[in-house]
């Protein structure tokens, strides 16, 4: 059990919009991401601690993606992304909630979240959402990088194949925070 102070520890989603959360995913299913991450949301608000989603998003001629010499470039559909694709999934958003929009992996880089946070005097941050070894990741780096306590709850999160998911949750989160079960997540007022 993880038993984090409410008023100074917040919940982290990334990317769980509508068109990410069905796209294939491992070792659970988008939805099974989407239920786990609304039930911590549900258990945050609660205890009056803050909840942050992160959804990426890009200007219709993409001129604000990142544009670096990579081996595998993104698959940028021509005519832009699909309507809606950038809109949290349904039923997962409350007033009360932080938005943040990024344009890359992680969700600090050019973004307020850092700022966000600070003044909420958060000191330690639980992070979920799709995928793993992408969004997640860089932002678990990133929140490590900037000072935040680290908390990854495993089954509140999901990859592009369940190895890599399972790497990331075996080898590299260990060393950036802890790593539980989001029923083992406690808030304390």
């Amino acid at each position: 059990m993880i038993i984090l102070p409410a008023a100074s520890t917040a919940l982290i989603l990334i990317d769980l919009q509508k068109g990410i959360v069905g796209m294939p995913t491992a070792p659970y299913s988008g939805e099974a991401v989407l239920a786990k991450g609304d039930e911590l949301a549900r258990r945050f608000r609660a205890a009056r601690a803050p909840v942050v989603l992160v959804n990426v998003a890009f200007s219709l001629d993409f001129s604000d993606a990142l544009k670096m010499p990579v081996d595998r470039p993104p698959a940028l559909p021509p005519g832009g992304l699909p309507e809606g694709w950038t809109e949290l999934a349904d039923g997962l958003a409350e007033p009360s909630d932080l938005r943040i929009t990024k344009r890359q992996w992680g969700a600090f880089h050019g973004t307020e979240l850092d700022l966000q946070l600070r003044r909420r005097g958060v000191t330690s941050v639980v992070i979920g959402g799709i995928a793993t070894n992408m969004g997640v990741e860089s932002t678990a780096r990133a929140a490590h990088e900037h000072g935040y306590a680290v908390v990854l709850p495993e089954d509140a999160s999901a990859g592009r194949s369940a190895e890599m998911h399972t790497f990331a949750f075996e080898q590299i989160f260990p060393m950036l925070g802890r790593v539980a079960k989001a029923d083992d997540i406690e808030l304390q007022r």
